[in-house]
């Protein structure tokens, strides 16, 4: 069985940021790597036709009150007491997105991906905001104007799209999701069951 959990991975999803902090120590129990795959989730939403669950489940009396309620026993359960709602929800995270795949072409992926979501679901910070991220990025201590130069090649454009493309292929319709080997797995509820097929072996 493989070894490696692909997340399929966006900055925008407040879910995404609480899956990695628990799948991360559950990886590294079981000897699995981790590799994220940056994907646009508003692309995903429309190449599947689906759409944010404060949109989906807005109608739904009762529904958002629900998921909040498992939100917060997720956070309690896991410890995850640095978490904040960004005041600037729902932020459109394509530069963020495209600098994440520029640092991983330059090496320095799981730093970016440390600054970026202290800063979104930590901080509370606007990173819609070009200025803002690349302040944020230099606080951090990363170059900020290589990552953001880069950011803005045509290649680092195309692989994000093409990203987004192929998950929807594989299936996936939102984020978080993981693969591993051919098993799709969707949302941080699932990662129990990621754990279990792991011990495996």
């Amino acid at each position: 069985m493989s070894k490696t959990i692909e997340f399929i991975f966006d900055f925008a999803s407040p879910n995404a940021y609480l899956a990695r902090a628990v799948l991360t120590p559950i990886a590294e129990k079981h000897g699995a790597t981790i590799r994220y795959i940056p994907c646009l989730l508003g692309g995903i939403f429309k190449l599947t036709g689906n759409s944010a669950p404060f949109v989906a489940f807005g109608p739904i009396k009762g529904k958002l009150d629900y998921e909040m309620l498992e939100m917060r026993r997720f956070i309690t359960a896991h410890g995850l007491t640095r978490y904040r709602m960004n005041p600037h929800f729902p932020i459109n995270t394509l530069h963020i997105m495209r600098g994440l795949v520029a640092a991983q072409r330059l090496g320095i992926a799981e730093a970016y991906m440390d600054v970026i979501l202290t800063a979104m679901w930590e901080n509370g910070a606007n990173l819609g905001d070009p200025v803002v991220i690349a302040q944020t990025l230099a606080a951090g201590g990363l170059d900020s104007t290589t990552i953001l130069e880069t950011s803005q090649s045509q290649p680092v454009k195309d692989e994000l799209a093409a990203n987004t493309e192929a998950a929807v292929a594989r299936g996936v319709f939102g984020v978080p999701s993981f693969f591993v080997g051919d098993e799709l797995f969707f949302g941080k509820e699932r990662i129990g069951q990621i754990d279990a097929l792991l011990a495996e072996g």
